[in-house]
């Protein structure tokens, strides 16, 4: 299977990003020719004030980036995985940070909204709070494509290896991960991370990235990493970018997953922990002075 991933600059600007999109996944089908394209997490609007956010957001199905991409599956019969588009749904005072997965024939199979929402200080003094806006998702999400099992993850969440345990268990081949990694975690995280993951559940990573800055609510530009890359189950980068937006395409063989699961078959190893007790023991400090006397004596 040929994927195709995305890598976009995209701005407070759903016209603008609506257009890059499309433009860039024009060129992946006449240049690449791939069974599906990836685009990154909040392809459609990044940036701007929690109150441009939400009144951004819009409606899964019916909206114009929902429109967009299942249009142009059906036209170019390609299967698209939109990155994360913002969600409204009526009735919620949160928006949703939300994955939609099209067939080739512009046909809906599913959904994925963010569970883990990126609420940090980074070390700069930077605050990022996700919640603010965006409310978290409560299911999961594997499709099958070109006989790969799929899961969905969104940024934040590769952090968080139970998730990836939990898809894993169903066994997933594939880990599709949309992101807009800051420059400031990802230059010391994200390869660490994505490869690890890939190669503790033995499965491929497609991580997807928004690259280039946007202004956030205080006025600051945001720095975001770029660097999406596909990596094997062994660990290997098949390919990867740089910090500019672009097509950047690598093929995924099943017989890698055979091969890599045969050498070191973990699936068959993986012990059931949920249930198992944790001796928890502690050497109190009333011992450290005698051993400090018999190592003077």
């Amino acid at each position: 299977m040929k994927i195709s991933l995305i890598q976009m600059n995209a701005r407070p600007d759903r016209a603008y990003n609506l257009s890059e999109a499309s433009r860039l996944m024009l060129k992946a089908v006449r240049d690449e020719r791939p069974d599906l394209i990836v685009l990154p997490e909040h392809f459609d609007w990044t940036g701007g004030t929690t109150v441009e956010k939400s009144a951004a957001a819009d409606l899964v199905p019916g909206g114009r980036a929902y429109n967009m991409v299942q249009h142009f599956a059906a036209a170019h019969g390609v299967a698209i995985h939109a990155g994360s588009i913002l969600e409204s749904v009526p009735g919620h005072n949160r928006i949703f940070n939300t994955s939609v997965i099209f067939d080739a024939s512009g046909r809906q199979v599913g959904t994925y909204r963010k569970v883990h929402l990126f609420d940090i200080l980074a070390p700069d003094g930077k605050r990022y709070a996700e919640s603010d806006t965006v409310a978290p998702g409560n299911q999961l999400l594997i499709y099958e494509l070109n006989g790969f099992r799929i899961a969905c993850c969104i940024c934040y969440d590769l952090r968080f290896s139970r998730l990836f345990d939990r898809l894993a268990s169903h066994h997933a081949d594939v880990f599709i991960l949309p992101a807009a990694f800051t420059t400031q975690t990802g230059r010391y995280h994200w390869e660490v991370l994505c490869r690890a993951r890939a190669i503790e559940y033995q499965a491929f990573l497609v991580a997807c990235g928004q690259c280039g800055s946007y202004t956030a609510p205080d006025g600051e530009d945001r720095h975001m990493f770029g660097n999406s890359m596909i990596c094997d189950p062994w660990g290997q980068i098949l390919t990867q970018a740089g910090d500019e937006a672009g097509v950047f395409s690598a093929r995924l063989d099943p017989r890698r997953l055979e091969q890599v699961r045969s050498w070191i078959p973990m699936d068959s190893h993986r012990v059931d922990l949920g249930g198992m007790p944790v001796a928890i023991a502690k050497i109190g400090a009333a011992s450290k002075p005698a051993l400090a006397r018999e190592h003077r004596g």
